[in-house]
This record gives C-alpha cells, structure tokens and sequence, in this order.
C-alpha cells in the first residue's frame, strides 16, 4: 500500500478523559480486535496496575485496516501516558506521528496536563484533532467546553467532536477526519538510507528487547545489519513485523510505516528511546558520518527515595527485583546504600511520583516484597570551594559544610489550572512553598491558569495532596524542570536518643529548618514507642539543636509499697530508680517504626 494511505496519529488526554476508552472503540470499528475478544474495557492498557487504576502508564501502539469511501487506509495509533512523570515518552510518541486526537473530558474541561500535551503536539507541528468525550453523562456541558477549547487553544469550536466513548456515539466521524485532516507521511527521496526513531522498547521474555519504531525513510527486514546511531551499537535484525496489538511478524517495514524491530539486545538500556536506527552500507565508518533524527536525550530521574526490605535477608531478593525491573524500565536506576537504623538497600531514582509508586506496588505484587520506601528527595548540585561540582541524591552524601561552596537545587515551571474561587488559597499555598508567581490568566470567567516558578523539593512530597485539599479536587497541575538554581539551603539532620538517623535526614532552606524540624520531632514523639528511659529527639542543623522533643520513660511506681515514715526513704527509691534508667539509656537500642519514616514525608512545614 502506498503511503498516501497511511496515517500516524495519537491520543492524548489528561489522565480519565477516556483515551483508552475511545482506542477501544476505534479497534472495534476497524474490526482490528473481534468482539469476542473484547474480554474488558482498555485492551490497549496491558498491565494490572493500570486497568485497576484507570490510567496509562505504557504506551501503546496499533496498526488498524480501515475501508472508507471504497478506499483503504492503514491507520497507525499510537496510545500516550497522560501523567506528567511520563512526558518524553509522549513527546517521542509525537515526534513518531503527523496527527493528533485531543479528548477533553465534556464535564471537567480542560485541565492542566491537556494543555501541555497540546502545547507539546503544535511544537512537533502536529494537526489537532480536538474531541469532547463524555456526552452521554447528563453534567456534560459540550457548548461551554468547545468555547473553552476555542479561547484557551485557538481551536475553532466548531472543529470539536462531541462523542462519547463509552457508548460509541459520533466516534466513527473521529476516523473520518483523521483520515481527511491528518497529512501522510513526508516521500523522502533518499530511500536507500534506513533512518528509523525508536519512540519506546521493551523487554519480551521470548525476543528479548523489542524497539518500537518509526520509519522516517527507508525499509529494513529480518536478517539486515543496522546501528543505533546515538549509542554505537550494531544489531542483528532478529524479527520486523506490525503491532494488532499484538506483534504480528511482517517480511519488512516500509518508509512512514509503524512497526518493531526485534533486536537481539538484553536490556531496553541499549535501546533507548529517541535513538535512531540507521543503514547505509554495511561499514561503520559511513555511520560515524550519518546525522541521527532530532530528539535524543537521557531520561535524567528527578525523584529519589531509599528502598529497603523489612528483612535484611531480602537484599538479594530486592536487587534481582530491580534488575528485572530496569530490564523493562530504562527511567529507573538503583544503586546499593547502607543505613545504620534500616540496614542494606538501594537508592532509586525515579521520574517522578506516580513512577515511583508503580515501582513500589510492582515490586509488592509481582515479587511479593515488604519494602520500606524513605522520604523521597530530589538531587542537588553541590559546588566545592575547590571548584569541582558534585551531583548528590541524598543528605547522607553532602559533603562537610566547610568545604561546600554552593547548594544547587531543582527548579520547575508549575502551571495550575483552577477555578477563580480558589485562586487565594493557591497563592497561599504556593508562596508556602517558596513558589515564586511569574502569570495569571483567566481562560474564561470561571477558570484561571496560575504559573509559579518553584523548588522540585517543595513539591514532590505532598503538594499535589494539599492542592487538591484546598481547592475541593477541582484544581490539576503541570510542571516541567527548568534549571537548578543556588540557595541558603541546609542539611537537618535528625537525632534519635542522640544518634544520627541518616534516613530521615533532609535537605531544606535555612529559614525554613526550624518549623520542618518542629514538625518532624512531635510526629516521631507520637510514633516511636516508650522505652525504659527517656528519648530525646532532636533536628539538628551542623552542632546546633533547632528543635526538640522528649519521650518520657516509662515509670513504675516504686513508692507504692510505702506507708509512711519519713520523706527520706522516698527520695532514696526514687533516687535508686534514677540511676538505672540512666545506666538503661547509656545501653539501651531503639527500635524505629516504619512509621518513623513515613512521618518525614507528610511534613507540614513550609
């Protein structure tokens, strides 16, 4: 078939809009998938985690036959993540396509993540396709919303599609206009030239890694020798084929076609995302001369949290788990870390929240692990007064305070979404945080879009938590990194019975220490249990003691058994007791709930 009948497009959304939804529709229609087949709802989301939490985690790509006006059409969809922790996954997912389907949801409008993702697919010069989904929900109000997408996007509102994917009404008009709206892909005249973009790959127990590709020009077949242009690597063609969703072997894969490439590897590490698979020949010289397709980059984690086992027996458990896990997740990396209250673990570094938490739950379900999981941090530029700079991903690492120039932090754009009422609250909220207010503007008389300029550290805790909090749930957000700028910033340490806790330690500005160790001390006042002797618990910035708190020993009543005579002998019993609760403390261990480390992480400190 002639790429004049091929069209590659995507789906993008914020997260339960009905993406998936509508792609199950479209595979029904173009009877991609039997109806029998059809056992649930998202055959496009695979894994358990995102069936029972209704989102996208993995994008997914399909290859649907459509007949429309006597005429045949390959239609390639390419089904995006909707989180932000997911990002350059569907920027990549864009760059592979020429279209875009936009689903708003007709109840809630659009929401923050629904304009980055727009945003993102007119930079790559995508045609938009706007669609509000919901309208068969008796709260959906399609003239409001199609006005909101014309004021906020410059969409005539008269473009949008008012569907509902659920029931199937108006969807097959979506197909309709992909296929007249969307351009074919570019003719390319240099054919003998393989240039493919891998936008993802994952590890199949049966092929190994399988590089889910683009064709930009040129063909490619099984038994070719390519190379990945960005990591030098050469490869074998093991297997090319299409995605119905799932892989079904083809003998070669055309120019503007979408398909995967079987390539032999062992780790997606060596099949990275945004890579580019070329062929000219068969010597590398020519591939040291051969410019690689617009868009590579390391996927750089931005979250980092310890992992340990409840049991130390574990540890080789834990490490195997993670290996197999990176096998199929190139974003996350781990490396060993020893704690002296949690004993050995690994420190991991994630996207963002929601990865971290899949990671925690796949390592709790698939490998059935009791995990403790330590506040998450951010890394931080450390720049000595000898002029070296050091990247550190926790507290433990900070160097001496003496021989620290500067503390880098993180720094990230937020744009909020809200309603008018709750603008004040944000404010308040975000100032808290050390946000710094940079735009406000009204989308229609309701709804305003706030942009903060804040620390990462601010809000990879709790803040998405608090936002919801005190805007009713109404409020969503974005946020994408901008540089890492320097700070007053200070290592608080935490002591417990006068032992330095290393996994509850924290990275925070100076004027800020006081009220986050204030905070942090009465919450493990409440948590550790009593002992024998008192427990002091003291946040420490260096030598000096911001804040404290004292759990009191337990005590018997050792007077009990008097019944009067003079005050002396009371003063002797309790004076006897003294002395060994104070010969307990100089022996006694204290043994810190999981509890104690969870408290670090609903901080109420600014």
């Amino acid at each position: 078939m002639s790429q004049g009948n091929i069209r590659n497009f995507c789906i993008i959304a914020h997260i339960d809009h009905g993406k998936s939804t509508l792609a199950d529709r479209f595979l029904e229609i173009t009877k991609t998938v039997e109806m029998r087949d059809m056992k649930h709802g998202q055959m496009l989301d695979t894994m358990d985690i995102e069936q029972e939490r209704g989102i996208t985690i993995k994008l997914q790509p399909v290859r649907m036959d459509w007949k429309h006006d006597g005429k045949e059409y390959i239609l390639n969809l390419i089904d995006t993540p909707g989180h932000v922790d997911f990002s350059y996954e569907v920027s990549r997912s864009l760059a592979a396509c020429e279209g875009a389907i936009l689903v708003v949801d007709a109840t809630q409008g659009i929401e923050a993540q629904t304009l980055a993702n727009c945003y993102l697919a007119l930079e790559h010069n995508l045609e938009i396709i706007p669609v509000l989904n919901k309208i068969d929900l008796p709260s959906a109000d399609v003239e409001k919303r199609a006005q909101e997408i014309e004021d906020a996007l410059g969409i005539d509102k008269n473009d949008v599609i008012a569907i509902s994917a659920k029931d199937g009404t108006n969807v097959e008009k979506v197909l309709e206009r992909v296929v007249s709206v969307v351009p074919k892909p570019k003719e390319t005249k240099n054919d003998d030239e393989l240039k493919a973009l891998i936008f993802d790959s994952v590890y199949d127990s049966y092929k190994g890694v399988v590089a889910f590709v683009r064709l930009m020009q040129g063909s490619v077949k099984k038994g070719d020798k390519v190379y990945l242009l960005n990591t030098k690597k050469q490869i074998d063609v093991i297997e090319v084929g299409y995605f119905r969703p799932k892989y079904e072997p083809a003998k070669i894969l055309n120019s503007g076609e979408v398909g995967y490439i079987v390539t032999g590897l062992k780790t997606v590490r060596e099949a990275k995302v945004g890579d580019t698979v070329w062929q000219k020949g068969t010597t590398k010289v020519e591939m040291n001369t051969a410019v690689p397709l617009d868009g590579y980059k390391k996927v750089k984690p931005f979250v980092f949290a310890g992992i340990y086992c409840t049991e130390n027996d574990d540890f080789g458990v834990l490490r195997e788990a993670l290996e197999k896990l990176q096998i199929n997740d190139s974003a996350l990396t781990f490396e060993p870390e020893n704690s002296s209250a949690l004993g050995h673990g690994f420190r991991c570094g994630f996207l963002g929240l929601l990865h971290m938490e899949i990671v925690q739950e796949r390592l709790e379900r698939e490998y059935d692990m009791d995990l403790i999981i330590t506040a998450p941090s951010v890394s931080y530029d450390v720049a000595l007064k000898g002029g070296d700079v050091i990247t550190i991903s926790s507290p433990a690492e900070l160097p001496d305070m003496a021989t620290v120039d500067q503390i880098r932090e993180p720094w990230v754009k937020v744009e909020l979404l809200t309603p008018k009422e709750y603008v004040g609250a944000i404010m308040t909220l975000c100032t808290d945080k050390r946000g710094e207010s940079k735009d406000m503007q009204y989308l229609d008389q309701n709804r305003v879009i706030l942009s903060f300029e804040m620390p990462l550290a601010s809000i990879v805790v709790d803040f998405y938590d608090q936002l919801k909090s005190v805007t009713s749930g109404y409020a969503s957000m974005n946020y994408e990194y901008l540089e890492n700028r320097a700070g007053d910033l200070v290592k608080l340490d935490i002591l417990v019975a006068d032992e330095r806790v290393d996994a509850l330690a924290l990275i925070v500005h100076r004027k800020n220490a006081f009220y986050v160790g204030q905070d942090i001390t009465k919450k493990l006042k409440d948590i550790i249990p009593k002992a024998q002797f008192a427990i002091p618990i003291q946040a420490a910035i260096g030598g000096k003691i911001v804040a404290r708190e004292t759990i009191s020993a337990f005590r018997k009543d050792v007077t009990a058994k008097l019944y009067g005579g003079d005050v002396t002998r009371k003063n002797k019993l309790l004076n006897k007791q003294k002395k060994g609760k104070k010969r307990m403390k100089m022996m006694g261990k204290i043994n810190m709930p999981q509890e104690a480390f969870l408290a670090v992480l609903k901080k109420d400190g600014k």
